[in-house]
């Protein structure tokens, strides 16, 4: 992949409490926060959380709905159901992430094997909601 391909920037999750949902996305996911203390100090919309070097989650309170209106109907969008985002990670990091929710008591799905992705088969994969009810699949191909 050159710098020039096209790649995902950001997913905007639609969240009851950003904080709460960075500290989710922080301490079971491990994924790292960003802006959460400009957020709590009024100082930007909404806190996110860097997925990689390319793609970060952001985390945007339900009551920014209201002002959504990049296109017509666009406030709409808040509880529209996104079916399902999908986590890559290496071996160890998808056991790493299984681990960090059972620790903290997220329901997560039976495993899955052989599921096609962008990569072509994934070894195993598993889902978990967030606290908000956003579905999430994380796999590991290796």
């Amino acid at each position: 992949m050159t710098n020039n391909s096209p790649r995902l920037d950001h997913v905007v999750l639609w969240v009851r409490d950003p904080v709460a949902a960075a500290v989710f996305y922080t301490e079971a996911v491990g994924l790292e926060p960003l802006g959460v203390a400009d957020f709590t100090a009024g100082k930007v919309s909404f806190p996110s959380v860097r997925l990689n070097e390319d793609t970060i989650l952001d985390l945007a309170p339900l009551s920014l709905a209201a002002d959504m209106r990049m296109l017509p109907g666009a406030a709409e969008s808040a509880g529209h159901p996104v079916n399902h985002v999908c986590l890559a990670l290496t071996a160890d990091g998808f056991e790493a992430l299984r681990t960090r929710l059972e620790e903290r008591a997220v329901p997560v799905s039976d495993f899955s094997y052989g599921s096609s992705g962008a990569r072509g088969a994934a070894r195993r994969s598993f889902y978990f909601r967030d606290p908000d009810g956003n579905v999430f699949e994380a796999r590991h191909y290796e």
